[in-house]
């Protein structure tokens, strides 16, 4: 008996040992499987979150050089003995620079150790005046006995192994009689090119006199002819400055009034082609910035000014007229330099109480304002390359770092109008190439986000109301055995590759719209009002007849009664556009209003995008209804609603913050949207709302241009700059559709 009870006793210490060991070890497992997976999906959820920021941080880095500023500091400084050059000019590689003194003498000097390594007079007798023709490598001097020289410079580049020499070299100089009179020639300008050379100057009577020099090779002799061309032209008063642009088919000139006189030389007068009042004070310094087309005006007060010469292409018997572009702040002293680059815009003026300063014509941009490192200085010249300068004065040379990466970029130049050159006035323009070497980027993103967000409205003005009403349809009249063929189906259109459809609607969709503009028309309005009329038609039969088809049956007539409908429209639409339009509505257009009709437009672009965004809406929607809670409806038919009364009044209201969330997917969608607006798009950059014509959009932009944009250039940063802007919207529309979202299920929740 004590045996059994022993055993009975200790029979129950043993079973919880058995049976307690393994819940504890199922308990710590299933703990550990719960740390792991808690850890797992944190680090993925911190890993998108860093992967986001770090496609912001990268996006900031590569846009952030356009907001540099630009700095010019001295790199070296020689003394040099003997008279300043007058006139200087820098060899591409900016290891050598030539110039022109009053003494008579052209130097070159090395720029690594400011040598003299060449030095020849070209007179004995003093110069009047010089002057630099950067753009041909050459000197010009105008002498005290009425002739011009001009000395050409040549810059002859070999290569020891790996090490580049620069070996500098004067070619034949060229002599110009301007004043037969022997008279100096204080005021001149001096042009060069392969078929001859042009010089014009004030004489002594106050004359402008213009003489060119014409070489022809006979290619069967070899030998070479050279005709001149004395010509005298009329000025309203004696001028100050002379230039003349590289083509030789304008001269420029300044008076002592502040008036500025342009010649068009490719005609016989002599008279004026545009005489302008630049300005009460006078001018004291003229430049020619790339291109030829804009002049730089430098006054005695310190001003600056950009002038071309404008007109009206449709009215050209009006003639030019000069037009103020740009201005700038003032210098402290009178301009008394102005060296442009031949790169771009930029150029730099020089006043006499020794400010220098780095400007750019289009942006209206100071780029860098200071002291010239040489007092006194008598010339200034701009490397080719536009990353450097030199500055010449009494005993002195200074080599100058020019560090100017992106002058073009500024907040005015990417979002505000620009007066470019040859424009009739200022402008929002993308044009970021062009086939001339003299050409000036525009890079306004402006039209790019107005074509971005004319994109997406036309696709959402198709894809919300269908695939919204989709939804509500399939979500709460349909069939279930109908649901579970219509939803996946129409999810299914996600899957279709965006470029697939970009290049059906480009090559197939956009010339059927074309010919068949009234027919579609018809066709969109018409189709909504069939459906109602077959709606209508289907209750208006007997509910004994209508109880023996399967619930769903309705679809069928519904759908005959809009397809026989759609055919029906479709041939009424080509009637009416024979009848009404002449037999095509966009030549109409054009002929009544002026407006084109793009092939690739809006119109199809919507349709397309629409096509593709729809899906998402839809899917995001439908589960919306479908997860309002099902009490609310079966409380609202209880209470005598009908089944429509209900889905407007009850499930509308809540799942209101489903269907803007998926309305708000869409438009991330449809601004994101690459492939179909590349190709079914002109992917012209242009301003207009019109559905008739196409756009560009920023997504679009960055994949057409990004191949041939050089890396690091302002073409390349803006592209990044345009990725940013995509990278924020959509931020920000996110953002605020969870702040919306959030405050709809907070009013509905109640419900």
């Amino acid at each position: 008996m004590a045996s059994h009870l022993e055993a009975s006793a200790r029979a129950p210490e043993r079973a919880p040992r058995a049976f307690g060991a393994q819940p504890g070890a199922v308990a710590r497992r299933r703990i550990l499987l719960d740390r792991l997976a808690r850890g797992v999906f944190t680090a993925g959820g911190l890993g998108v979150i860093a992967s986001i920021l770090g496609i912001l941080a990268f996006l900031v880095i590569e846009v952030w050089p356009l907001l540099t500023a630009s700095r010019v500091g001295s790199a070296a400084s020689f003394v040099e003995s003997g008279a300043p050059p007058d006139a200087l000019l820098i060899d591409p590689s900016r290891s050598h620079a030539a110039g022109i003194a009053y003494d008579g003498l052209v130097s070159v000097f090395r720029l690594d150790d400011g040598a003299r390594v060449i030095a020849e007079p070209i007179l004995a007798a003093d110069l009047a005046a010089a002057v630099a023709l950067a753009g041909d490598d050459a000197l010009a001097a105008a002498t005290r006995d009425g002739r011009v020289v001009i000395q050409p410079l040549a810059w002859d580049v070999s290569f020891e192994g790996d090490v580049r020499r620069v070996t500098p070299r004067l070619g034949e100089r060229q002599w110009i009689d301007l004043d037969p009179a022997r008279g100096p020639v204080p005021v001149f300008a001096a042009a060069r090119s392969e078929d001859g050379s042009a010089a014009a100057g004030v004489v002594a009577d106050g004359t402008v006199v213009l003489v060119r020099q014409t070489q022809a090779r006979n290619f069967m002799t070899g030998t070479v002819t050279t005709s001149e061309e004395r010509r005298s032209l009329e000025s309203p008063a004696p001028p100050v400055k002379l230039l003349f642009d590289r083509a030789q088919h304008r001269l420029y000139a300044a008076t002592a009034a502040g008036q500025l006189v342009a010649w068009d030389l490719t005609q016989p007068g002599a008279k004026p082609a545009v005489v302008a009042a630049a300005g009460a004070s006078p001018v004291n310094a003229l430049g020619l910035l790339v291109g030829d087309r804009a002049l730089v005006v430098g006054h005695e007060d310190g001003a600056l000014a950009i002038w071309v010469e404008t007109g009206d292409p449709a009215r050209p018997e009006r003639g030019t007229a000069f037009s103020q572009l740009h201005t700038f702040p003032r210098q402290d002293g009178a301009i008394t330099r102005i060296a442009a680059s031949q790169r771009n815009r930029t150029f730099l003026a020089l006043d006499a109480s020794g400010g220098l300063g780095l400007y750019y014509s289009t942006s209206d941009r100071v780029l860098w304002r200071g002291e010239a490192p040489v007092a006194g200085a008598t010339s200034i010249a701009f490397a080719p390359k536009g990353d450097g300068a030199l500055l010449a004065g009494p005993g002195r040379l200074d080599v100058l770092d020019v560090d100017n990466p992106h002058p073009e970029a500024s907040f005015r130049a990417l979002f505000g109008r620009v007066w470019y050159e040859g424009d009739p006035a200022p402008s929002y323009v993308w044009q970021s190439s062009s086939g001339s070497d003299d050409f000036e980027a525009k890079l306004s993103l402006t039209p790019l986000l107005v074509g971005t967000l004319k994109g997406t409205f036309y696709s959402l003005v198709l894809a919300v109301p269908l695939a919204v009403l989709g939804a509500m349809y399939t979500s709460q009249f349909m069939h279930p055995r109908l649901q579970r063929v219509v939803k996946p189906t129409v999810e299914l259109m996600a899957s279709l590759p965006s470029v697939v459809l970009g290049f059906l609607a480009g090559l197939w969709l956009a010339p059927l719209v074309e010919t068949r503009l009234v027919s579609l028309w018809l066709v969109a309005l018409g189709v909504p009002l069939l459906a109602l009329a077959a709606g209508g038609l289907w209750t208006a039969i007997p509910k004994r007849v209508r109880g023996r088809f399967v619930s769903g049956s309705e679809l069928a007539l519904v759908a005959v009664v809009i397809v026989a409908g759609s055919l029906v429209l479709a041939t009424l639409g080509e009637s009416i556009e024979r009848s009404a339009f002449g037999g095509s509505f966009p030549e109409w257009l054009y002929a009544t209003s002026g407006a084109r009709y793009d092939q690739r437009n809006a119109i199809v672009v919507g349709i397309a995008m629409g096509f593709a965004v729809i899906p998402i809406i839809f899917a995001i929607s439908e589960d919306a209804f479908s997860n309002v809670p099902g009490n609310l409806t079966a409380g609202s038919l209880a209470l005598g609603a009908s089944r429509w009364q209900t889905v407007v009044r009850v499930v509308l209201p809540t799942a209101s913050a489903g269907i803007f969330s998926a309305v708000m997917v869409g438009f991330g969608r449809a601004v994101g949207e690459t492939m179909i607006v590349l190709m079914a798009t002109g992917n012209t950059p242009i301003m207009d709302w019109s559905p008739f014509n196409g756009f560009r959009t920023l997504s679009a932009n960055i994949a057409v241009e990004i191949p041939e944009a050089p890396l690091g250039g302002t073409l390349y940063r803006t592209l990044f700059l345009a990725a940013l802007l995509l990278f924020v919207l959509t931020f920000l529309v996110n953002t605020l559709a969870e702040l919306v979202r959030q405050r709809l299920r907070e009013r509905f929740a109640r419900l």
